[in-house]
């Protein structure tokens, strides 16, 4: 069963090598996310299983000591997922390793932990089935769900300005904020894409986990959008 779930935005800027010298920009972000996995911790979960934007169609499934890396974007950082060794395979996508870079900042070894990547094209449907396949791994489940909102609400973000984008992200902030899952389940998908929004899936991955559990409510932990792409960090438990 889903014990309690944290939502962190997953740009590779929150790493403060990848962001260099605008790395002062997202100090806030970063401690709301300490503050969100701090909940997880105290959710004592048997297993942690991180969500996030994948590039394939269907879901994947990462092991722990999965390897990642920032080398993509300059930055001669690696990680792993958890605490395990790992193996040589896959890398983790860009959104899984910066969770994974989450979990080793703020010294995560209360669970073991594991990966899942939901491509852009998997439907509500499956996302939810999903989900729900993840609370019965164990008896206590937690998520950390990777992900960001739109992309499109200043001129000079990723997709442009587009008028549709801060409506999408309040309502969107307002469902993750209250644990509304009826609300994450009926995300536009054709307007997410639109919008470049990154998280929608694992959004409704996270929907579909909490199926079992009516009693999670959700907290608001931080909201903005600096260089026009919406962060948000909130919590359920």
């Amino acid at each position: 069963m889903l014990v309690a779930a944290a939502v962190c935005p997953c740009p590779p800027l929150l790493v403060p090598e990848v962001a260099a010298g605008a790395a002062p920009e997202l100090d806030t972000a970063r401690a709301a996310c300490t503050d969100a996995l701090g909940v997880l911790a105290a959710a004592r979960p048997d297993l942690l299983v991180v969500v996030g934007p994948g590039d394939g169609a269907g879901p994947e499934v990462y092991p722990e000591g999965a390897p990642g890396s920032f080398r993509g974007f300059g930055v001669g950082l690696d990680v792993r997922l958890g605490r395990g060794e790992g193996t040589p395979g896959r890398e983790l996508p860009y959104g899984l390793a910066v969770g994974a870079w989450l979990l080793d900042r703020t010294g995560w070894a209360d669970a073991p932990v594991e990966g899942l990547a939901v491509g852009e094209s998997l439907t509500a449907g499956r996302c939810a089935e999903a989900g729900e396949a993840l609370a019965g791994r164990a008896e206590r489940v937690a998520l950390l769900v990777m992900g960001d909102a739109s992309a499109c609400r200043t001129l000079k973000a990723p997709g442009y300005l587009d008028e549709r984008a801060a409506p999408f992200d309040t309502e969107l902030a307002r469902a993750l904020g209250t644990a509304d899952t009826a609300a994450l389940r009926a995300l536009d998908t054709a307007l997410a894409h639109e919008l470049k929004v990154s998280g929608r899936a694992p959004w409704q991955v996270l929907a579909g986990a909490a199926t079992g559990n009516p009693t999670l409510k959700g907290t608001l932990l931080h909201e903005d959008a600096p260089y026009g792409v919406g962060y948000l960090v909130a919590t359920w438990a």
